[in-house]
Order: C-alpha cells, then sequence, then structure tokens
C-alpha cells in the first residue's frame, strides 16, 4: 500500500518536533515514529541544555569551549551557528511552555565538565529532556497539519533518480510494510547507542537512519567518534542508567576501588575534564585495580540539595538499594553519543537530494571528535528548525513516486532486529571497539561483522550490522588518537595527517 503527505519526518526528539514545527507552515507533515511518541534519547536527556543567557557568560566562551572539546575537528561555521542561534531558540520554548528551573524567579545556571561558565539550564533537577519533549510535543499538537504516526518503524528510504521520494515503514495494526511519498523527508532517528553492550540509550537507539541513508547512497561522516559516558551505574544486574555529568559539577568526586580519588594522576581538570577523558581514565583505573567500577561520591554534599537537584538519579538508584546522599555509587562508562552521522551542511542539506537531516543522526561538524556536554539538545532545537525550514523551502512542488524495487510494499514484515544479530554486534563492539581500541580489535571486530552480515538477514538487521561495520572501519582508517577516538597503538594526534573528516559512501554498484 502507498500513500502520500507533503513532508515526513522521520523520528519524534527535540530535532524531529522542532522540525516539523517548520514544515507545517508550508504543508502537511506526517511523523513517523518506531515507538511512542515521546521515546527518544531526549526523553531520557538529564543533565540539561546549554546556552548562553547567563550575566556573567559571552557567546564566544561558548564558542571556544565547544572548539576546545572537539579536538580540532569542529566545523567552526556550525558551532557559530549553534552558540549564537541557541539563545533565540531556548527563549522561543520558553514561550511555548518549557518550564526550566529557577532560583528566586530567575533561570537556575550550572556548570558542568569542559565548560567555562556556569550555562547549564536544567528542568525538574535532572529531567530536562523530557521538559522539552513533553514542551514540543503539546506545540506540535496545537499546530495544524502535523499528524503523528506512531509505532510505524521506517524501514528503507525511497530514492529515484538521486533524488529521496519517500519512506517505508511498517504500519503498526497489520505489520505490512507500506510506502509512503513525500516532497522532502527531514531525518532526526537518533543515535545508535545499542551497537554496544553497555549503553545509557534507550531500546530505540539502533542507528536506523544512519544506515538507512548510508544504504540509500548519502554520505555518513566521522563514524568513529563514538562517546562514552564516564558515569553509567555500574551493577551486574541493573541497567546502565545514565548518572548525569552535573552530579560532578555540582561537586562530585570519583573514587577508586581502594577509595581514593584517582583523576588528578590522569588530568589537572580532575572530575571536571571532557568527557572522553574522564571514561579513559575510569577504564584504566578499573583495569589497573582489577575492578568492575569506580565509585562517585557525593556524601560531602548537602543532603536536601542533592534530592532536591537530581530526584530522578535519587529515586531510581533507591530501587537499586543505593541512597545517593549515603552511600558510594557504583560506576562504569557506557556508550551514549555519537558525533558522527549523516553528513550536513549548517541547513540540514545531506548529500542527496530530498533528504535532510538533523539532531543525533546527523553530522554537522558542531562536535567534532567530541561532544561538549549538554551541547545536543542545543543542537536538535537549533538544526532541527534550520532543516524544517530548508527542506521546506527547498521542497519539491509536487509528491513524485517511484517503481518498487528493493522492498515488497504490502508484505508482511520480519521488521524487527533479531535478538541473534543483535546481541553478536553488541559484543563484537564492546570488546574490539569499544574505549580503548587498536588495529587487531578492529580487524577482528570487522571479520566477525562480515560473517554476520553475510547470514540471512532482514532489513534492520542488515541496517544494524552495516552500521556497526561503518564504525568498525572508520576507527581502523584513523590511525591516531583524538578526542572519543583513542588508539593504544596510535596514542598520540597527529594533525599533519588526521586533522580532516572521515567520510563513507557506498559504492555506486549497490556493493
Amino acid at each position: 500500500m502507498t500513500d502520500q503527505t507533503d513532508f515526513i519526518v522521520v523520528g519524534s526528539g527535540v530535532a524531529g518536533l522542532r522540525a516539523a514545527v517548520e514544515l507545517a507552515a508550508a504543508g502537511r507533515v506526517t511523523i513517523l515514529t518506531k515507538d511512542r511518541i515521546t521515546e527518544s534519547n531526549t526523553e531520557y536527556a538529564q543533565g540539561g541544555i546549554a546556552v548562553v543567557l547567563n550575566d556573567d557568560d559571552e557567546i564566544g566562551l561558548h564558542y571556544q569551549d565547544t572548539i576546545d572539546a572537539g579536538a580540532g575537528l569542529c566545523d567552526e561555521e556550525a558551532v557559530a551557528v549553534l552558540v549564537e542561534e541557541g539563545p533565540h531558540y531556548i527563549l522561543e520554548m520558553i514561550d511555548h511552555g518549557a518550564e526550566f528551573d529557577r532560583d528566586a524567579g530567575e533561570l537556575a545556571f550550572t556548570r558542568e565538565a569542559a565548560h567555562s561558565r556556569r550555562r547549564i539550564l536544567h528542568a525538574h533537577g535532572d529531567a530536562t529532556g523530557r521538559e522539552i519533549v513533553r514542551a514540543l510535543v503539546a506545540w506540535t499538537k496545537q499546530t495544524s497539519g502535523i499528524e503523528f504516526r506512531a509505532h510505524a518503524c521506517t524501514q528503507s528510504l525511497i530514492v529515484k533518480h538521486g533524488r529521496c521520494l519517500g519512506v517505508t515503514y511498517v504500519e503498526p495494526d497489520t505489520y505490512r510494510i507500506r510506502a509512503l511519498y513525500a516532497r522532502a523527508v527531514v531525518l532526526a532517528t537518533g543515535g545508535a547507542g545499542q551497537l554496544y553492550l553497555h549503553t545509557t540509550n534507550p531500546d530505540v537507539a539502533t542507528g536506523d537512519g544512519q544506515a538507512m541513508a548510508y544504504r540509500a547512497g548519502a554520505v555518513a561522516a566521522d563514524m568513529e567518534f563514538v562517546q562514552f559516558h564516564p558515569t553509567a551505574l555500574g551493577l551486574a544486574d541493573a541497567p546502565r542508567f545514565l548518572l548525569s555529568e552535573a552530579m560532578r559539577g555540582e561537586g562530585g568526586i570519583l573514587l577508586n576501588s581502594e577509595g581514593k580519588r584517582f583523576m588528578s594522576r590522569y588530568d589537572e581538570r580532575a572530575e571536571l575534564a571532557p568527557r572522553d577523558v574522564v571514561s579513559r581514565a575510569i577504564y584504566f583505573e578499573m583495569q589497573r585495580t582489577s575492578s568492575p567500577n569506580v565509585y562517585l561520591d557525593l556524601r560531602h554534599l548537602d543532603r536536601r540539595f542533592v534530592r532536591s537537584r537530581f530526584p530522578q538519579i535519587f529515586r531510581t538508584c533507591l530501587l537499586y538499594n543505593i541512597d545517593i546522599t549515603r552511600d558510594l555509587i557504583p560506576v562504569s562508562p557506557a556508550a551514549h553519543y555519537i558525533m558522527g552521522g549523516v553528513r550536513t551542511d549548517t541547513f540540514g542539506r545531506t548529500s542527496l537530494a530530498g533528504l535532510y537531516a538533523a539532531g543525533e543522526v546527523a553530522c554537522t561538524g558542531v562536535h567534532g571528535a567530541n561532544r561538549l556536554a549538554s551541547n545536543s539538545l542545543l543542537e536538535g532545537l537549533v538544526f532541527g528548525a534550520r532543516a524544517g525550514e530548508t527542506a521546506a523551502s527547498e521542497a519539491s512542488s509536487d509528491v513524485e513516486r517511484a517503481v518498487a524495487r528493493d522492498w515488497d510494499i504490502g508484505q508482511l514484515a520480519d521488521w524487527r532486529i533479531d535478538d541473534g544479530t543483535r546481541a553478536a554486534v553488541k559484543r563484537v563492539m564492546w570488546s574490539d571497539v569499544g574505549i580503548v581500541r587498536e588495529d587487531s580489535g578492529l580487524n577482528r571486530a570487522l571479520s566477525a561483522l562480515k560473517e554476520i552480515a553475510e547470514r540471512p538477514l532482514n532489513t534492520r538487521s542488515w541496517n544494524f550490522v552495516t552500521l556497526a561495520r561503518l564504525v568498525a572501519e572508520a576507527a581502523l582508517s584513523r590511525r591516531e588518537s583524538r578526542g572519543a577516538h583513542y588508539r593504544s597503538d596510535y596514542p598520540a594526534l597527529d594533525d599533519d595527517i588526521f586533522k580532516l573528516h572521515t567520510l563513507q559512501q557506498r559504492p555506486t554498484d549497490g556493493s
């Protein structure tokens, strides 16, 4: 079966919702999301959103902090767009009902690692992403012309003569594949943390958008740069629940299994060093002490403040018999955010006509080799709006259709990533394409992923394996250590050869 709309947005996180609002002024918008409307990485973002609205802060300082964190690979134009336009979009969100925390009526700001000022806004203590999604969903529902299709898993992009014309997706009621055509498509599918055995990301973060775009011929960039959050809850029987960067920003310290602070041995900024530095320090400390975790310690902070500042974290940890105001919290790193993605310019354009991308699925170059904490929600707002505006202005005047080739419209879909493939890929990626990488492990991973890819796979399983291979191939090709990419066999930064972006595109013969 087929149908049509004016614009398709794939994904319902911050970037997708903000793009939809922009697109609605130019026609009908259909938002496809493979789970419930609010299920995305955005909803799980705890720490906050970075923006210059504080009297003692400056746009130039936010710019420089972002550039410094990116380890030489940030696109300067993209960073300038982010920090200069960010305040406008935050004030716009406040006008549309987003309720950020306040102190005596004024916006309350906190500080996180690698920020030179207190510029992090938060909502309900540690539920910033959830509040932004709530406000954006309310905004979209008040905007005429926006339709949601929840539990509709997108499978492929439809391409004809080098232009994206629509998508195929699995209809939730019948589990049959349908084609949906549009004048333009905006990808906002989020991240790919589920490639790894241990991740802070929800189950939906399987990198579908990056893989679909690559399969359709779009250029992917910087896929080797995967950020591992240093402090996820490190209990064997618990999910890797994120323990916000803000916990260290508010004074939390890290202790090893011997009860001693260790971060100053790895970096003079100690607990406030960038995420990649802290994650590696924890990794090496765990190796040195033969321990499965280190500890985050907030016991010296005021208990009432901790409970009010981190209410969601407090309640969740209590489920596992940990009182964060009284107990040491076991933590270890987990896959968290991918800096790479579908290559775009600062207006959301990909290399494929008719296809735009924004948010974590995209690579604008704003994060470089290592994302600065709390820049991701701001990126979603700013570049989601830009992608939506650009797609609306450049869209085809009419909806064009294509002849189905590599999809069988109307067939029952085996649409889930099969459990065996998922488990095998996650083990390979964690063991050999993780926090610390080296040549033999990366080659071993590629051999294992090649073997998995040769099995009979449905579309989404193929996408999942292919995305893992892109990350491993990019990591193998970058023979240096930069930002979140660390090679134990090439531990130095090599600007002479590798101060450049890694670009990957599917061969034109379809292999």
